[in-house]
């Protein structure tokens, strides 16, 4: 059988990157990236490495990075440039193959298995890359490269900046295995610690664990990680334009102030509901399932709540009624005030295929419903999203300024494109994403 040779590329800095770019002063001084504190977005999104010398990380908020660097720049993004410079990157990469998968913006697997002859001429290529793409686009990337994603995504974290990491699958376990388990694609931190404090401390230790145990203790996810650590991810690098089913469509927003009471709770669920509802009927699909997230506003705590609708809807108030039921029932007491909060519509169906309604329901009535929206809907997208609003908006013009569907966020993909084959226990399953 073939081996694989496959690279994880990831632009080093790459939002800060691309503001030196813009302007070449800013390359020698502490420099980041950061949201707007007036909208309480105020984190790192990206430093520069002289920022970075000096303890600033991405995620950071605003004011603890200019405590650890007091002459810090910061500017704000520019997301249109980001995605702009991004696609100049892959459009290189395609000199080399057409399997390329995006993982963000600013990070991409890159299959050359059948391109190159073998894994050493895939090193050699590697370093052709890197070096193309500081020399004509002027940023710098590091790449790792290896049988699998996720080892490759492995030496891509390993030697930043500006660095080639080979992983080759005779001497995985001498350059993997001794690593922190925290190193490992999907060991954030909440896992890491449960994994501490069973003693699991390298990749190393995952490996060598007894995949029962694992299981017994995270479930499918032990089983995923344990096979990870093992360097037996079989997850095939998408062809470039493929995109992945579309399995749920949300939006959830960081409120412009803390959330005190049910009336507030209700303007952002509203506000989420609406871009859900309307992003919903442009894709094409109706949600069975309604989820609710929220997280209170020292950021110690979240909820996760969903909720099986009657009938599947996307009309945005059908939406919001279910996910404020979904609140009240679980937060109705109100122990501490809200920071963030979300709506998801979840196990879509296409708006083709036949709804099985209630006894009760009029279908005269649901289809005027669903064309009023659309109508809503091209009003303001032509006119703007305050041009015709709820009453309920019009009582906190703060909360209601929110323009959810305006400023989503698209997140990558899984890595698991086809799924994940696992063993243990004298049985193989694969475990789709």
């Amino acid at each position: 059988m073939e081996q694989r040779v496959v690279a994880h590329s990831d632009l080093n800095c790459y939002y800060a990157s691309v503001e030196m770019l813009r302007n070449p002063r800013l390359r020698d001084v502490p420099m980041a990236v950061c949201g707007r504190r007036e909208e309480r977005h105020g984190i790192v999104l990206a430093a520069n490495y002289p920022a970075k010398r000096k303890g600033v990380k991405t995620g950071m908020a605003n004011w603890e990075a200019r405590r650890l660097c007091p002459g810090m720049y910061t500017v704000p993004p520019h997301y249109d440039d980001y995605i702009q410079f991004s696609g100049f990157v892959r459009d290189l990469y395609a000199d080399y193959t057409d399997r390329i998968e995006p993982f963000g913006l600013d990070e991409s697997w890159l299959d050359f298995t059948g391109c190159v002859p073998s894994f050493k001429a895939g090193e050699k290529l590697i370093l052709e890359i890197r070096e193309r793409v500081k020399r004509e686009l002027g940023v710098t990337v590091s790449i790792g490269l290896s049988d699998n994603k996720v080892f490759s995504k492995l030496g891509s974290d390993m030697n930043k900046p500006d660095a080639c990491t080979p992983i080759p699958r005779e001497r995985f376990k001498e350059i993997v295995w001794p690593l922190p388990v925290g190193s490992l694609l999907y060991v954030g931190r909440a896992t890491e610690v449960k994994l501490r404090r069973r003693f699991i401390e390298t990749i190393g230790d995952l490996a060598n664990t007894d995949p029962e145990n694992l299981h017994r203790w995270f479930g499918k996810v032990g089983l995923i990680l344990h096979a990870f650590a093992n360097g037996e991810d079989q997850s095939m690098v998408a062809p470039t334009g493929f995109e992945a089913p579309i399995k749920s469509i949300g939006n959830s927003h960081t409120c412009p102030r803390d959330l005190c009471n049910d009336n507030d709770a209700k303007i952002m669920i509203y506000a989420m509901s609406e871009s859900v509802g309307a992003r919903l009927m442009e894709l094409g699909f109706y949600a069975t399932t309604v989820e609710l997230f929220f997280i209170n506003n020292d950021m110690t705590a979240c909820w996760t709540k969903r909720r099986r609708l009657p009938v599947p809807t996307n009309i945005s108030g059908e939406i919001a009624e279910a996910a404020f039921r979904l609140f009240t029932r679980t937060y109705g007491h109100w122990p501490m005030p809200l920071r963030k909060i979300g709506v998801r519509g979840c196990d879509l169906i296409n708006d083709t295929s036949p709804r099985q309604t209630t006894v009760f329901a009029d279908a005269q009535k649901m289809t005027g419903k669903e064309d009023l929206e659309r109508a809503i809907n091209i009003l303001r997208a032509r006119y703007g999203n305050k041009c015709i609003q709820r009453a309920i908006m019009f009582t906190d013009g703060e909360l209601s300024g929110v323009d959810a569907k305006k400023d989503h966020t698209i997140h990558p993909t899984g890595v698991f494109n086809g799924g994940m084959t696992v063993s243990w226990g004298g049985y193989t399953t694969t475990i789709m994403q």
